[in-house]
């Protein structure tokens, strides 16, 4: 009797793995995973994962590598999302007990609420923002603190941190130059509308 009861627990127990699997990924794709991530995170098949791909989505999932250099996170902009993304990660990491998928989706969510309570638009997706972290486990990256104003920012792992400053300390000469461009383009056409 107890050798049935535990199999139907078991079996229950993987029906709700399943469904909290199903619920994971549909997460995942309205943030804009990509299959890779979908695969690697959950025990779904690949069909099940294209169904709800194109199910939460409307469309196939894109085909392509996923990015694979740590260089892409020390360019001037990405190096400030990363950064933050980075810090809202390890508060859920440190204090909140979470870890893997969880904190990755969570920061996830409060880095989209910042850009769009700054109205920028988002250069880190949910797929860089997982590789991001993967890095980090690798010991490919690390967050360095900024000499100048004492910000911690993605750098490259086991590079010299003395004297280190960040992009938002020592701007690049062109930073920000295109959404200038675009706002004089968007008052130039208001303006032209008057």
């Amino acid at each position: 009797m107890t050798l049935l009861l535990e199999r139907e627990q078991m079996k229950n127990k993987r029906i709700i793995d399943e469904a909290e699997d199903i619920q994971r990924a549909a997460e995942m794709v309205r943030l804009g995973a990509r299959m890779q991530m979908l695969e690697a995170e959950t025990r779904l098949s690949r069909e099940k994962l294209l169904k709800i791909y194109k199910e939460v989505r409307g469309v196939s999932p894109p085909k392509g590598m996923l990015p694979f250099s740590t260089d892409w996170f020390m360019t001037w902009q990405p190096n400030v999302h990363s950064s933050l993304f980075m810090g809202y990660y390890r508060y859920f990491e440190c204090y909140e007990g979470l870890n893997g998928l969880d904190a990755i989706i969570k920061a996830y969510h409060l880095y989209l609420d910042q850009i769009e309570a700054g109205k920028v638009e988002p250069v880190l997706s949910l797929t860089r923002a997982w590789t991001l972290v993967r890095f980090f486990v690798a010991d490919l990256l690390q967050l360095s603190e900024c000499h100048s104003c004492g910000g911690s920012f993605v750098a490259h792992a086991h590079d010299p941190q003395h004297g280190y400053v960040c992009g938002l300390c020592n701007m690049p000469s062109r930073a920000g130059k295109t959404r200038q461009a675009a706002v004089r383009k968007t008052r130039a056409l208001e303006m032209a509308e008057l």
